[in-house]
């Protein structure tokens, strides 16, 4: 009897499959709008670089040649005059900002940390964030016209003037800001904070605001740049000298926005120099604050 084999197909190797992602219209709207980001911030680091070399070019010569004078000696009383110093308005430039950061900042965080921890949608609570961003939108020379009404024609020029003044631009900044940092605070934490038995002000205190320690500091230093650059408010508010003055409450003072103001406007070489100058180191005070705000911030956030 024959054995009948069975014969079997030979048997085919299984399709290639393709596993590559394929390029979607998400995957393609988000490379235009990356190529969109990238483009927008070389339009914006055009201009900033343009500024920063010519304020580098025309004032690193000034402050190299006259230095350590350009930083000590008095300022020229007549704008003819040739050479240093800026060193009284060095001096107001931090005695008239730190005051302005010590009355905004915690004001303005404790104002922020109300809003959306204690206010939320009530009326009072409304009402600040309007006034708030009422504020925010009140020219600076505006703001100078009011605190000189109401303080320097009672009490005469001095750097607190100019302070309040300053202040008062730095406030709806500062609530602004914070507020939308304690925002992106997850929920979680405060709920966890909670249940371990903390009260809602050591949860703010320990919880909330370490949290959101970065963006309150980035908030802040918005609002330290936009004083320390600010040159209407001062006018009105500090008066003009050219010697030191570390009171903050008696007799008139100076600073760098308004001693670039008033040696640009010169016609005499010698003062348009010390203009450059007092750009390049207001400049300067400004980056240092920013460094030393951004050190102080990545080791707290290093210790948690």
């Amino acid at each position: 009897m024959a054995l009948v084999t069975e014969v079997r197909p030979a048997e085919l190797p299984p399709p290639e499959i393709d596993l590559s992602p394929k390029r979607g219209w998400r995957q393609m709207k988000s490379g235009i709008a990356t190529v969109l980001m990238a483009l927008c911030f070389v339009l914006v680091l055009i201009p900033l670089v343009f500024v920063l070399a010519t304020v580098l070019a025309k004032g690193f010569s000034v402050v190299v040649t006259d230095f350590p004078k350009f930083f000590t000696e008095d300022i020229p009383i007549t704008s003819r005059s040739t050479g240093p110093g800026m060193g009284p308005a060095i001096v107001g430039t931090l005695i008239i900002t730190g005051a302005a950061t010590a009355m905004a900042v915690p004001l303005g965080i404790l104002g922020a940390v109300y809003l959306h921890e204690y206010g939320g949608q009530r009326p009072f609570a409304r009402f600040v964030r309007f006034m708030s961003y009422v504020m925010a939108g009140v020219p600076s020379i505006v703001m100078g016209l009011f605190v000189y009404v109401l303080w320097t024609l009672r009490f005469g020029f001095s750097a607190f003037g100019g302070a309040l003044a300053l202040a008062c631009l730095m406030l709806p900044i500062v609530i602004r800001s914070v507020e939308e940092m304690l925002k992106l605070v997850p929920t979680d934490l405060r709920e966890a904070s909670y249940a371990l038995g903390a009260r809602k002000s050591r949860t703010i205190l320990t919880v909330v605001l370490p949290s959101a320690l970065p963006g309150v500091v980035s908030g802040c230093l918005l609002a330290v740049a936009r004083a320390a650059g600010e040159t209407a408010p001062l006018l009105f508010t500090i008066g003009y000298v050219t010697s030191k003055n570390t009171s903050l409450f008696s007799g008139a003072n100076t600073a760098l926005s308004t001693q670039i103001f008033k040696n640009a406007i010169s016609p005499f070489p010698g003062a348009q120099q010390r203009a450059w100058g007092a750009a390049l180191v207001l400049i300067l005070i400004a980056f240092a604050f920013t460094v030393a705000a951004r050190a102080i911030s990545s080791r707290f956030a290093l210790k948690r």
